[in-house]
């Protein structure tokens, strides 16, 4: 692209702030904030508190486990499993946020608090029996089969277990991650039971490790395809380890993480089932033993970052069009030329709307808000060392880049998008109102005490009619790459939230409702 190019470029973009055709919305940060943990309240299980704010769910899953005593944890999206693959990742995505981020939570730090305890008291039961890790709750197919209440549930609550002959390696080091991650946590706010949960993430990291295997492949059909393990169970082992390494700087830790990073290969991907972006951005975080051996993690950390900034060379995700190159296209640029396809630059200069980063597969709107989490930590990062990311092709990334990018997605999420729309539901004028989520789309028992078994539910999901309840705080899987979004409950790819879209979005919200007047600095 030539200087020239690029200067209409900036003008165009400069131009439509000035005229207020695309003036990017200023939003509440913190009340997005106290809503996105709310969302959690909504999707647990077990015997409710009476601290329960999202009164209009109750008690469920009372009976969970047969051995062992599993009633507690999180549902991970609009059904009723406890899924608790992607429910570790969650809860080690609420530690970091808070370890991160926790001083910009305000009153919302003691709620993201009891969001993590939740979940950790849980995975406490679920390792409790030595040689075994509990690892899902419920028949993904008879609950898929039904739409109901979790409060009216009756159809078989099957626990599901990982062991030394049927080992789950992914799954096992994923809680121990959250455990260790959760560990950090309680030590700093003196909540006393942080070195039970340490030592815990201790025994079941050496159980991950000692049995090694895939869950995909021990339980096959009752973990896929829902939460199939497509990234391998090295990843996790290497996370697992990180962060026990955090929790208890070990040289053994340092040492299993130098001996098995090799295996960690994605290094453009982070999710709850790849973690190798985030291995390498907290391994970078956390320096090592603070000498030359960090510098692979902290360039393989550059690599991630480069593979998601629009304007890098090595850019492997996409991008929906966006508000700003929606008017561009429409008034004033001819889209044969290559400007409508640089247009991203405009993002660097003028505070405009852009795009929303996608990658292939479902509920999408889980890589935007994981990649914002792992830009802000390095961008920190780069704080600390002074320095830039080279991408190649004369593109020097500062921190100040990473974080436009982070609030730029953000702002996608909160409404500043070509359908005005927030898409967490509760947040702003305009958001989701049939979301595909059981509870939510069925009446409360407080105003319909009698059951709803279940194929009854059947008339509430295929109703064109708002959802009965507000599930506040959740954010669903997003919109199509055209910017375009169906409010429509089967539509379960677009529609429904889940915990691992929102864990790593509380962090993010935190950041920026503190630096709402200097979040470049």
């Amino acid at each position: 692209m030539s200087f020239m190019e690029r200067l209409v470029i900036i003008v165009i973009g400069s131009l439509l702030c000035l005229t207020g055709t695309s003036i990017g919305l200023k939003h509440n940060y913190g009340d997005a904030l106290s809503k996105s943990i709310l969302f959690f309240e909504g999707q647990r299980s077990g015997k409710l508190p009476p601290s329960q704010r999202m009164t209009w769910r109750k008690d469920s899953a009372l009976q969970d486990g047969s051995l062992v005593d599993l009633a507690g944890g999180y549902y991970d999206a609009g059904d009723n499993i406890k899924f608790n693959f992607p429910m570790a990742f969650s809860t080690t995505m609420l530690a970091w946020s808070v370890i991160e981020f926790g001083r910009f939570m305000g009153p919302d730090l003691n709620h993201t608090l009891n969001a993590i305890r939740w979940g950790t008291e849980y995975f406490l039961k679920a390792t409790s029996v030595p040689g075994f890790v509990f690892v899902q709750v419920g028949d993904p197919y008879a609950d898929h089969n039904c739409w109901e209440r979790p409060e009216d549930m009756d159809e078989p609550r099957i626990s599901f277990a990982v062991s030394k002959d049927y080992p789950g390696s992914e799954v096992s080091a994923e809680i121990a991650a959250a455990l260790a991650a959760s560990s950090i946590v309680y030590r700093k706010y003196h909540l006393g039971n942080s070195a039970s949960l340490l030592q815990r993430a201790r025994e079941v990291f050496d159980f991950a490790d000692k049995y090694r295997g895939s869950y995909s492949i021990s339980l096959g059909p009752r973990v896929c395809p829902f939460y199939c393990d497509f990234g391998g169970y090295q990843d996790e082992l290497v996370w697992g380890a990180a962060w026990l390494f955090w929790a208890t700087k070990l040289p053994y830790y340092r040492d299993y993480i130098n001996q098995n990073i090799q295996n960690v290969r994605n290094i453009c991907e982070f999710g709850w089932d790849s973690k190798d972006a985030g291995i390498n951005v907290l391994l970078s975080r956390i320096h090592l033993n603070k000498s030359s051996s960090y510098m692979p993690f902290m360039a393989d950390a550059d690599k991630f970052v480069c593979s998601v900034l629009p304007e890098s060379p090595s850019l492997s995700v996409s991008y929906s069009k966006g508000k700003l190159i929606t008017h561009i296209q429409k008034k004033l640029i001819d889209t044969k030329t290559k400007i409508l396809h640089q247009c991203f630059f405009v993002c660097s200069f003028v505070n405009v709307w852009c795009g929303l980063l996608f990658k292939p597969g479902g509920s999408n709107m889980q890589h935007a808000t994981a990649t914002s989490f792992l830009f802000l930590v390095h961008a920190s990062h780069l704080r600390k060392t002074k320095r830039l990311i080279n991408c190649g092709g004369n593109i020097f990334v500062s921190r100040k880049r990473l974080r436009e990018l982070a609030k730029s997605q953000v702002d996608y999420i909160l409404g500043s998008n070509p359908f005005n729309m927030s898409y967490m539901v509760g947040y702003g004028p305009k958001f989701p109102l049939k979301i595909h989520h059981r509870a939510s789309s069925l009446p409360s028992i407080v105003n319909h005490p009698s059951q709803i078994h279940c194929k009854e539910g059947s008339t509430y999901f295929e109703s064109q009619n708002p959802n009965s309840n507000l599930l506040i705080g959740a954010v669903v899987g997003g919109p199509f790459i055209n910017d375009s979004y169906e409010d429509a409950r089967p539509d379960f790819v677009h529609s429904e939230p889940t915990t691992y879209i929102n864990a790593p979005l509380v962090g993010v919200l935190a950041y920026f409702s503190g630096h709402r007047h200097h979040h470049h600095k």
